[in-house]
């Protein structure tokens, strides 16, 4: 049943096509502009990084299914291993406007466009724009924020584990945040971080949040994409978080809250940009205010109280009234960073490359 249920989860089926076209006679008849969305995973599921990014384009196809052919490439290998040819195929086969989502396609996105000037390209978690590049994230470590104060709330051996994907910016973004709320709430909190360097393996993922759990750790947190985390706290009894999806199907009992990638009103916009000869090289980097980011529905069987003071949060950040990150806040080495009051600027975080002050995990070397 696991093995059936993270297949319908990732789309991962030998018998999956590498990706959903239209006829190309058959847009061009109706002079249709094209566009396209690579994936990292195979078609189909009902949770995930690619689920949330396929339920966008679908919000896009509807609004503009009579002006433009919008095609999703699956499958696309990303961090250079095939995906800069899959882009500049997309730009030989007509694509005029791509949209690349994972942070590992950026350094060939960049380079197809600077070979490619007159095509427009969106690059989902890049940070490196052109004048033919835009790039766009959510800013899910404010959604990191909510669960670390509720992972410390409800935590009751003071250990929360977290499993990670690759040690990159937006990942430890979400640990430092989550780390910084859980403190807030419990200064004897710790985390234990465990890295995989990859974004999805589920008898890796569930084998390793076996072990936190074997370890002491009473909630479970993931910056992974398969739903193996949150049934191994299912399975265990502990608590956890869905990750870029509403994933309490999979763990009724466990799973607190999760945070939810919204990406559909952006395409929608950015698209219709694009449509209209208005579209413009910017980054965009949206969160629980602009409601790119969105929180499940909490757990019922959570405290009133709890639910109450989580709500608080939500609305905090939602507000601007609370940043994630506001000092006093030092560095896991000891330095200084930001003063009391001191909020962290856009661009540290998008480099963010180090763990806060508290954290016990050793911070992973380079390479």
């Amino acid at each position: 049943m696991k093995d059936i249920n993270r297949r319908k989860a990732m789309g991962l089926t030998a018998a999956a096509v590498s990706s959903t076209v239209f006829s190309p006679a058959y847009a061009q008849s109706l002079n249709k502009r094209k566009i396209a969305f690579t994936l990292l995973f195979a078609p189909g599921g009902d949770v995930g990084w690619d689920y949330e990014h396929v339920r966008g384009l679908e919000q896009a196809r509807a609004a503009y299914g009579d002006r433009a052919q919008i095609d999703a490439f699956h499958e696309v290998a990303e961090w250079g291993n095939g995906d800069k040819e899959k882009f500049q195929e997309l730009v030989d086969d007509g694509y005029e406007m791509i949209f690349t989502t994972s942070a590992g396609y950026m350094k060939s996105t960049i380079e197809v466009a600077q070979a490619n000037p007159n095509v427009i390209f969106e690059s989902c978690a890049g940070y490196i724009r052109a004048a033919n590049v835009a790039t766009y994230n959510t800013r899910w470590y404010e959604g990191r924020a909510v669960e670390g104060f509720l992972a410390a709330t409800m935590s009751k051996t003071n250990r929360i584990g977290y499993v990670g994907a690759y040690p990159i910016p937006q990942v430890i973004r979400g640990i430092n945040a989550a780390y910084l709320a859980a403190k807030s709430v419990n200064p004897d909190i710790v985390f234990d971080i465990s890295w995989l360097n990859t974004w999805y393996n589920y008898e890796q993922e569930g084998a390793v949040a076996r072990q936190m759990i074997e370890n002491g750790a009473d909630v479970l947190m993931q910056h992974t994409v398969s739903t193996a985390v949150v049934e191994a706290a299912q399975e265990k009894g502990v608590y956890s978080f869905g990750q870029g999806s509403d994933m309490s199907h999979y763990a009724p009992d466990a799973v607190m809250t999760s945070m939810i990638n919204n990406w559909g009103p952006y395409y929608v916009q950015r698209i219709g940009e694009f449509l209209d000869g208005t579209w413009e090289s910017k980054d965009t980097w949206g969160g629980l205010g602009e409601q790119m980011v969105a929180m499940a529905p909490l757990l019922e069987t959570l405290p009133s109280r709890t639910v109450l003071q989580t709500q608080d949060v939500i609305q905090r950040l939602s507000s601007g009234q609370e940043h994630a990150y506001t000092g006093p806040v030092r560095l896991q080495d000891g330095s200084g960073w930001l003063a009391p009051g001191e909020t962290a600027s856009d661009s540290r975080l998008l480099t963010m490359n180090y763990y806060v002050d508290g954290i016990s995990s050793v911070y992973p070397s380079e390479g």
